[in-house]
């Protein structure tokens, strides 16, 4: 016999042990079933620097409700885990840890450096992981991949020496982003713009043969003038066309500078003329290339002004600005300085203003990448829920510029390209050799003195393979780890079918790994792609610690259970849009989890286990059931057929409310209220079980610890509770009929209920009801009725009657085709009530009078903010509407 489950309902006491039985029995594995459907989800994986916040417990919750669902729907359910290395995120991370020490990596070296990372790594890098497991994450661990692994890094190898062989990587002198105080190239995506409140700086450059004469420029970053390497006009603007071709004396340096014509110069920027510093904007870059200019880097990779800035060289490059500025103020040629709103591109990571540097790269030719990529997209074969974020995808994609895939720092995947010193003495642009192993010889010339390239990939270089890499990619012969074929694997699980992730990397992840599968596996990654929204405070505001309006998901599971976080979490969460969560949300999970439990805890205490055995579709066709079983049964699988079509179109809150709603409102506060009378019947103690039974199945993927709980204690149980089939759909049992008739019940003890408290009747009290019927109410649909609405409304006798002949104190109410009359003799003094009921009715009636003054004093409206407006307008609706409750009332009473 089951133990008896316990009067409250305690997390603390399952959710470890629950955990640690799944994982001791495999029961997250998964493996090739030829006949079985594959279903695998990838883990977008956390950086190893990463602990829990409410993203990921709302990302990994979405991903574990599709895998335990699919794995209970018959489906061999893998979601892959792992997580990613985190070049520049990682790096910081150690070297603050060697700051303490009094150490930088310089002092280390490359090697000694990469040493103390991977040490970190071991120390820390599963932090997040043991987090994910507290969260109740199915996971098969036995696979866990690390982007940095040496299968793992042989598949990024592959891919490099794949795309340089077609052509699609390069090197070369680009103008990219640079972050000053991680030191490395950055690319577009990771140099997200920030709009900021800067200054435009009108400068004077004097002509070479009259000094007198100047051509005024307007720059936002007047440091790097020190560059320029010429003054450009519009060919149109007839302001300047008789200086086009003469030469200006750049001040400070005294480098003589032609003035030229670009079509590309906006005439309304500033003066309409513009100084040109080809290695130090993008746009001057390209003009640069096509007038032929030299190119002049004023800028150390620090951030600081080098040997070509002269006097300003060592300065850090904001410090030169301002005593540049006061030089130009000294020497009459800093004009004005105006207010001027800019966009300025910031380091993800560390935040830092990046600049605009010309420096040698490794890049991803991507437009050729990206057309097979908008192609499926455009076609239907990857579909975006919400439908919204495919305009987005797509509208990227077809303005893609090339990938900066080179990072110059010390932790991450090298570049597979090898130098050697032999040819590259004779022809620097000779000796290189790429590879994914290091040759034992230049092919060349035989010369074993090879060294490789510094730089390392871009991080998001290798998590672009994640779906297949982690099937050890391009491997074909042998095992995996867990002992499983790489070939077989990767060939049954891949596609996946579903990506769970952010809006913040499309471009980041997204649509890369849309392009990598294309290119490498010749298909898409995954069918679906699932952006759910951000995770806000309450006020819409974005959780970050130095607002300080965090919540911490591992004190939430403290205090309330992991269930309730992931409940209250789903529950809230509309598909695609932002969450607005406060501690107290928390508080709807735990409150159905208690109901959950205390439902549970007083079906069994009422079973008798030999009426639990039985078949209840079997059942239900041989045995003759009354309407209430069979409401709670049609009810059942009309909840089942909603929540599996959300669920199908990822509609994870609908599904969640509807269980909810089913579970508490129907099966609960109706269906467990009408059977205490004749619980111990055989047909009901069948029902009320199997209806728990699969109720805790459709739980099992949204609260996985409280389902486990208590199915272990059902006098039928047997294994896991994830081990158990999803609910099958029975569309017999569904009886709109029947539903609609519980209603009608369910409607008239409501209103029954209302009138007691209108008229004040204590629940102690037994009164009479009149239900009189017309229409289509027939005494046919109601008689069946009578005694659950007897036994709920606390009702002590109930007649239906054909016509009405109203009476002295009695109280009607017009309830749909019927009038519901009770009688008040004896019960309450009517005259009383009147009296109340129009106390009530003038005093609303004065305050709308003075409601409506303030709506229409002029002064109010020019005052007051939008939002009081709005909410003084709310409540004078609202007003209106109690007086016309209060006027039924009023005419209902004799």
């Amino acid at each position: 016999m089951p133990e008896e489950l316990s009067k409250q309902y305690n997390p603390k006491d399952t959710e470890e042990k629950w955990y640690k039985i799944w994982e001791e029995n495999n029961l997250f594995s998964a493996k090739v079933s030829p006949d079985k459907k594959p279903f695998c989800i990838v883990i977008p994986p956390p950086n190893v620097t990463g602990i829990l916040h409410m993203g990921h417990a709302l990302n990994n919750t979405i991903q574990d409700i599709l895998i335990r669902y699919h794995r209970m729907k018959g489906d061999e359910a893998l979601w892959m885990p792992g997580t990613d290395h985190a070049g520049i995120a990682t790096q910081n991370v150690v070297e603050r840890s060697l700051a303490k020490e009094g150490i930088k990596r310089q002092d280390l070296g490359i090697d000694k450096f990469i040493a103390r990372v991977w040490e970190w790594k071991e120390r820390n890098g599963s932090t997040i992981i043991a987090q994910l497991k507290k969260l109740g994450a199915s996971c098969d661990w036995p696979r866990t991949r690390f982007t940095m692994d040496k299968a793992y890094s042989e598949s990024v190898s592959e891919a490099f020496v794949w795309l340089y062989k077609k052509k699609l990587i390069y090197q070369g002198y680009y103008i990219i982003n640079w972050c000053p105080r991680c030191q490395t190239a950055l690319s577009d995506e990771e140099a997200s713009h920030v709009e900021m409140q800067g200054s435009l700086y009108y400068l004077k450059y004097p002509l070479k043969n009259n000094p007198a004469e100047f051509i005024t420029v307007a720059t936002t970053r007047p440091e790097t003038m020190l560059g320029d390497t010429a003054v450009a006009v519009n060919p149109k603007d007839s302001r300047y066309k008789e200086y086009i071709g003469k030469t200006l004396i750049l001040p400070l340096v005294n480098r003589e500078i032609k003035i030229i014509a670009d079509s590309v110069v906006d005439v309304q920027f500033g003066t309409g003329a513009v100084k040109v510093t080809p290695a130090h904007d993008p746009n001057d870059y390209r003009m640069g290339k096509k007038h032929n200019l030299e190119f002049i880097n004023v800028m150390a990779p620090d951030g600081k002004m080098n040997s070509l800035a002269g006097k300003f060289s060592g300065l850090d490059r904001f410090k030169a600005r301002e005593a540049l500025l006061e030089e130009l103020k000294q020497m009459g040629l800093l004009e004005k300085i105006q207010e001027h709103k800019l966009s300025i591109g910031h380091c993800y990571r560390c935040h830092t203003i990046v600049e605009p540097y010309l420096s040698k790269q490794w890049f991803v030719k991507m437009q050729p990448l990206a057309k097979p990529a908008i192609k499926v997209v455009k076609k239907g074969k990857i579909k975006f829920y919400p439908p919204r974020w495919t305009k987005v995808y797509l509208n990227w994609m077809e303005n893609i510029q090339d990938w900066c895939i080179s990072r110059q720092i010390w932790w991450g995947h090298r570049i597979p390209v090898y130098y050697c010193r032999s040819c590259q003495a004779k022809n620097p642009a000779k000796g290189i050799i790429v590879s994914k192993v290091k040759p034992e010889k230049c092919p060349k010339c035989a010369s074993t003195d090879i060294f490789q390239e510094k730089d390392v990939l871009d991080t998001w270089f290798s998590s672009w393979l994640w779906p297949f890499a982690t099937f050890y990619w391009p491997q074909t012969k042998g095992l995996s780890p867990k002992g499983t074929s790489p070939k077989k694997d990767l060939k049954y699980f891949y596609p996946t079918s579903v990506l769970v992730t952010a809006p913040e990397i499309i471009f980041f992840w997204v649509a890369r790994m849309i392009m990598a599968g294309l290119e490498f596996k010749k298909q898409i990654p995954f069918k679906d792609v699932y952006i759910h929204g951000t995770v806000r405070d309450i006020e819409g505001k974005k959780m970050s610690k130095s607002l300080g309006n965090v919540i911490d998901p591992l004190e939430v599971i403290a205090e309330y259970g992991t269930d309730a976080l992931r409940f209250s979490l789903i529950s809230i969460t509309s598909q695609g849009q932002d969450v607005y969560l406060s501690k107290e949300r928390f508080e709807q999970g735990r409150n159905f989890a208690n109901k959950i439990w205390n439902a549970s805890r007083f079906i069994l205490m009422n079973l008798k286990p030999a009426n639990s055995s039985a078949d209840l579709c079997v059942f239900f066709k041989n045995e003759k059931l009354d309407i209430a079983n069979r409401w709670i049964i049609s009810r059942f699988y009309s909840s089942l057929k909603k929540i599996d079509g959300d669920l199908a179109a990822y509609r994870f809150n609908e599904a969640a409310n509807t269980l909810y709603s089913f579970f508490w409102h129907e099966f609960c506060d109706w269906y467990l209220e009408l059977i205490k009378p004749r619980i111990s019947e055989k047909q009901t103690q069948l029902v009320m079980y199997k209806v728990l039974e699969k109720t805790l199945r459709l739980a099992h993927p949204f609260m996985p610890f409280i389902s486990e709980e208590i199915w272990q204690r059902l006098p039928q149980a047997k294994d896991s509770i994830m081990r158990q089939k999803w609910p099958h759909l029975q569309p017999d049992l569904i009886n709109p009929d029947d539903e609609k008739q519980m209603q009608l019940a369910f409607d008239i003890i409501n209103t029954v209920r209302n009138m007691r408290a209108e008229m004040e009747v204590s629940l102690n009290s037994r009164i009479e009801i009149k239900l009189i019927l017309c229409g289509k109410s027939t005494e046919k649909t109601i008689t069946p009725l009578i005694n659950y609405i007897k036994n709920l409304a606390k009702v002590d006798r109930l007649s239906l009657i054909e016509k009405y002949i109203p009476e002295p104190n009695e109280f009607a109410c017009v309830f749909k085709d019927m009038h519901i009359v009770m009688p008040l003799k004896g019960i309450t003094d009517v005259a009383e009530q009147i009296k109340k009921n129009q106390a009530k009715i003038d005093k609303l009636k004065s305050e709308i009078v003075n409601k409506k003054a303030m709506l229409a004093n002029k002064n109010f409206l020019a005052r007051a903010p939008k939002e009081i407006i709005d909410t003084e307008k709310v409540k004078l609706k609202d007003m209106h509407e109690q007086v016309s409750k209060l006027e039924v009332i009023k005419n209902g009473l004799r």
